[in-house]
């Protein structure tokens, strides 16, 4: 029998003090990941991206780079807003993901982190993350190196899961991410990490900063207009812009 894992929260940070499962466990479950995620969003997931990349000011013929784009799921979003996948370009760590990235024909797939992004200065009209913000090891660089490949004028939007501020209802969502989701990702992968890395997300969820340090983060790195929006108390909508000159 396999040795029970370790709390993975005491591995939150740094990339190179995590566990090679962990590092690895991205790219093992990554074929199934599009499944389970679509199972535990009631399918609802597309539409929000898509309404969020609008809302963050998003539009044909923009150019954009998606960080952490995993299996494609920001980035195909992306490509039927600004009416051309050759505008788009997908950047991750995970050669699993960007393996198993279900993408339209034209986007770009790079290997690359949010701290070293593999694009000249000032490429992007608009740069997205969705639901990575939570594993950058320093947001510091992360958000310097997004105002670098941004072009002046161009928009950031970052999606993340934040912790509800009720007691109940972050009680409730622990329940669910840390009880049912996993048992759901055990019943439909055919991978038998995936339960692992699904309470390794709520794990991430549970360590990340608070909104107002991210906003900070952000605002440091020389972007302004930097707002949160919150959906349903739990999705927050990082926006900001370059300024131009």
């Amino acid at each position: 029998m396999q040795a029970p894992h370790p709390p993975l929260k005491e591995y939150y940070g740094a990339e190179s003090n995590r566990p090679a499962w962990v590092r690895g466990i991205f790219n093992r479950t990554a074929p199934d990941y599009e499944r389970v995620e679509a199972a535990m969003g009631f399918g609802t997931g597309s539409r929000y991206r898509r309404r969020a990349l609008k809302n963050s000011g998003l539009r044909r013929g923009m150019r954009v780079v998606d960080v952490g784009v995993g299996t494609g799921l920001v980035a195909r979003e992306a490509a039927t807003i600004v009416g051309d996948a050759r505008l788009v370009t997908g950047v991750d760590p995970s050669s699993g993901m960007v393996a198993n990235a279900k993408v339209p024909e034209g986007v770009s797939l790079l290997m690359g982190s949010a701290e070293r992004i593999p694009l000249p200065d000032a490429t992007a009209d608009f740069l997205s993350m969705g639901y990575a913000l939570r594993h950058i090891d320093d947001l510091t660089v992360a958000f310097n190196e997004f105002f670098r490949v941004l072009k002046p004028g161009g928009l950031l939007c970052v999606l993340e899961i934040t912790l509800p501020k009720g007691t109940v209802s972050r009680a409730l969502l622990k329940g669910y991410m840390r009880g049912v989701v996993p048992r759901l990702a055990g019943t439909l992968s055919r991978h038998d990490e995936m339960p692992d890395l699904m309470r390794y997300l709520w794990d991430t969820i549970e360590a990340c900063v608070p909104p107002p340090t991210v906003m900070r983060a952000i605002e440091a790195a020389g972007f302004s207009q930097v707002s949160r929006h919150v959906e349903v108390g739990i999705f927050s909508e990082y926006r900001a812009c370059k300024p131009v000159g």
